[in-house]
């Protein structure tokens, strides 16, 4: 049965109110507002809106163990990719917005992330280390084409020969190849390109707005064949849904000439386990609760388990079978044989226009 919320090409199937900060629930009241959708014959389309944000300082800082950054940079909020599993759909929440539907239509842009950014890396006794983009939401969503804001960023650290690590589900990064291939041949950038399944029937409702596996495999390409290192994650992968594409990705990685890949099994924190809950129960109702046993026997018996590093990888039989699974085929095809290291040591603060001049 559809949910009264579903829309067609998106993501989640509802966009029940949060409630883990205390915010008033919207209840109807009866009046024939709350009847439009019954008579307009159905729900309207829903368009993206985007507000702008600005905030003082454009670095997120983190001290988790089980990532390979300390910093990273976020040009917007919410994701118009709309994918079903993101972890970053919580945080739509702070902003008394859904995670479900909000987080992938009501987007937030940070027009002067580059501005923001020049004035971090002039401080005195700024230390540099890699700069990670794409860790919560992607910084390629379809926005990036009119926005540029990514693009703005990436020209500051280009400028500046600052280290640069980009996740990304889309073939726009293939935009900035000008400014991420000299980047490159300075050892200062690298790129991992999300592919989750190579079958357009799960992707249409996994991720129904983000770039097909064909072009993010071309991009792949793209990007090796102009010098900078690729890799490609499949992350997440869901069990009884994708996890029998683990060895067909990591065979056409190889093939489009990603120097890595590597996988994360599927996370639910807060909000995203009864999105994902809603999503199995529309698309998948003869297998929903196959998935939710495997994923709970990876993590604990809980639809989700925060813990370092047992987070990035599961537990149990089940993650010892996918571990095993990814590593025979990764060896088979000759990836991961060395690991990228990023150069610091060519940093050059921003100067000011009148330095500029001479």
């Amino acid at each position: 049965m559809k949910r009264p919320d579903a829309r067609h090409g998106r993501g989640a199937p509802e966009n029940r109110t949060p409630t883990r900060f205390g915010l008033a629930v919207r209840e109807a009241d009866g009046d024939w507002l709350d009847m439009r959708e019954e008579l307009d014959g159905g729900p309207p389309p829903l368009r993206t809106t985007v507000t702008i944000e600005k905030p003082k300082t454009i670095l997120t800082r983190n001290v988790s163990p089980d990532v390979g950054f300390d910093r990273s940079i976020n040009p917007y909020r919410g994701c118009e990719h709309g994918c079903i599993y993101c972890f970053a759909r919580p945080t739509h929440a702070f902003h008394d917005l859904s995670p479900g539907l909000d987080f992938e239509s009501k987007l937030f842009a940070k027009p002067d992330a580059a501005k923001l950014l020049r004035a971090e890396l002039a401080k005195a006794g700024y230390k540099v280390a890699p700069i990670a983009m794409g860790t919560n939401t992607d910084p390629y969503q379809p926005i990036e084409a009119r926005w540029r804001i990514t693009r703005s960023v990436v020209e500051v650290l280009a400028e500046t020969r600052h280290p640069l690590m980009i996740t990304t589900k889309s073939d726009r990064v293939l935009r900035d190849l000008d400014l991420l291939a000299p980047m490159a041949a300075q050892g200062l950038v690298c790129v991992a390109l999300s592919v989750t399944s190579l079958t357009p029937e799960i992707s249409r409702t996994l991720e129904p707005r983000a770039a097909s596996a064909k072009k993010r495999l071309a991009a792949v390409r793209a990007l090796a064949e102009a010098g900078v290192p690729a890799h490609v994650a499949i992350a997440p992968v869901v069990p009884a849904v994708t996890d029998h594409e683990i060895e067909a990705i990591v065979a056409a990685a190889a093939e489009a000439g990603a120097r890595g890949c590597f996988y994360i099994p599927v996370r639910l924190p807060h909000e995203v386990a009864p999105l994902f809950r809603a999503w199995l129960d529309e698309h998948y109702p003869d297998r929903a609760e196959k998935v939710m046993a495997i994923i709970q026997s990876l993590r604990g018996g809980r639809d989700n388990d925060p813990n370092w590093f047992t987070r990035m990888r599961g537990s149990g039989p089940w993650a010892a079978l996918l571990e095993t699974r990814f590593k025979i085929a990764a060896a088979k095809h000759g990836l991961n044989k060395e690991k990228i290291a990023l150069r610091t040591d060519l940093f050059e603060p921003p100067q000011g226009p009148q330095l500029r001049l001479f």
